[in-house]
Order: C-alpha cells, then sequence, then structure tokens
C-alpha cells in the first residue's frame, strides 16, 4: 500500500471512530517500510487527525506514533485539544507527558514548539489548570508548597524578574515526569513561555471564581462529550472542520 492510500485508509478508519484500527495501521507502516515511511505518513496527517491517535494515550504500552512524532507535529495537534470537551484534562497531560518526556528527547523542544503557536499558551494553562494554587506559587516563591504563599498576586514585570532568579529547586528534585518537572522546565528555560501561561491560567482561575467555566462555549460550539472519545469511539465534529483555521 503505498502511502497516499494509507494516509486515506487511517483518515477513514477515523472518521468511522475506529481509532485503534487507525493506529494499527500506522504501526504496520513502520513495521513494514520502516520508521521513516512512518515519519512521513505522519507529517502529512491533518492535526486533528493525529490529534484523535495521539490523545488516547495509555500508559502500560509504548506507542511508535508517540515516539516518532516532531515538536511541530505534536505542537499543531496540542493547539486543538481543547476541542475536546475534556473538563478533567485527562488526556491531554497524559498524552503531553507521554510525548515531551519520552526517552531521548527535548522536552524543550517540544514546550517551545506548542508556545510559538497561537493557543499554545491557552494549552499549557489547560495542562496546569488542577494545580494552579501551586503553580502560582512556585511563581512567587519558588516552592510547589502553597503553603509558603502568601496569596499576594504580583504583576507581570515583578514576576518576570523573579522568575529569571536562580532556582530554589534543581530539576532533578521535581523530576518525575509529569507537572512539575514540566513547570521547572518552563520557568527555568523559557520563562517567556511560562509568564504567558501563567497570565492565561490566572485568568481562568479569575473566571472561575466568578463563577464562569474558564471556557469559551458559543451557542452549538461542536464539542462534544468525552463519554465516546474517551473510548477511542468518536472525534468532535468541530475538528472535522479544516484543522487549518483553529491553529
Amino acid at each position: 500500500m503505498n502511502h497516499l492510500a494509507l494516509i486515506e485508509k487511517t483518515r477513514s478508519l477515523i472518521a468511522a471512530g475506529d481509532i485503534v484500527g487507525a493506529e494499527s495501521a500506522l504501526v504496520e507502516l513502520a513495521d513494514s517500510q520502516g520508521d521513516w515511511a512512518l515519519m512521513e505518513v505522519l507529517d502529512q496527517l491533518p492535526p486533528k487527525d493525529l490529534l484523535a491517535v495521539i490523545r488516547e494515550y495509555d500508559s502500560s504500552k509504548s506507542s511508535i506514533v508517540n515516539l516518532m512524532l516532531t515538536p511541530q507535529q505534536f505542537a499543531r495537534a496540542v493547539v486543538i485539544e481543547k476541542q475536546y470537551r475534556d473538563l478533567t484534562r485527562t488526556h491531554l497531560r497524559g498524552m503531553m507527558n507521554s510525548v515531551i518526556f519520552r526517552d531521548g528527547t527535548e522536552p524543550m523542544a517540544f514546550l517551545s514548539a506548542i508556545g510559538d503557536l497561537e493557543g499554545g499558551s491557552e494549552a499549557l494553562a489547560d495542562y496546569f489548570e488542577e494545580k494552579w494554587s501551586r503553580i502560582e506559587a512556585f511563581a512567587r516563591t519558588g516552592s510547589f508548597d502553597a503553603a509558603e504563599d502568601d496569596g499576594g498576586l504580583i504583576d507581570e514585570d515583578d514576576l518576570r524578574a523573579i522568575t529569571y532568579a536562580r532556582p530554589r529547586l534543581e530539576q532533578d528534585e521535581v523530576a518525575d515526569q509529569d507537572w512539575m518537572q514540566l513547570a521547572w522546565l518552563l520557568r527555568y528555560e523559557n520563562p517567556d513561555l511560562f509568564i504567558e501561561m501563567l497570565v492565561v491560567l490566572r485568568a481562568k482561575a479569575r473566571a472561575f471564581d466568578l463563577g464562569q467555566d474558564g471556557e469559551e462555549l458559543p451557542e452549538d460550539d461542536g464539542k462534544v462529550e468525552t463519554r465516546d472519545t474517551d473510548l477511542g469511539k468518536a472525534t468532535p465534529a468541530a475538528l472535522e472542520s479544516d484543522e487549518e483555521s483553529a491553529i
């Protein structure tokens, strides 16, 4: 099967809700023609289709698809993940951790690629949403212990000054391949992106305090519940439109 035919087959399987079948087709390609063939196909898949496959992260098994993703491919998928109505952010955190912290990769290449795209800071804020108070404490004190934080907001200029300060925690102290390590990397290796993310995170927190849900949900927004997508059975209708308009 040539690559164009495989791309069409993969897209058809995804459109039919057979995410497992789509991933299997990609794995078979890598087994039969090698990793470079898979990389070529992944580069031609629309971000919405690539996202449908990689967001179904299963920590019990490794995925050749996740292993082959480039930072740019991954970033284009991440910034449209919000079009799924996954209020728990479980899929977003799972796929980000599995790709960004995979063996032999450079995490900052992926984080910088996400930050370079419109919607990147918002995607990162969504990733940290559940840990807002501890991220805020880390921004102000250099520690993830919210009890050390006096709760007073620091403006962006002062925040920028302290963000560039010497780390209070070393990376190996928070090397959990999860949110703490990701926050550390952002703050000390890309502080501008960390501040951009934090500004968005603060806005989401304010919206929550005002009784809003922090999400822009216009009438007929095309989003779907994750009851089916969590099982790999559906792709939101919103992602069926031209994905470039969402990036």
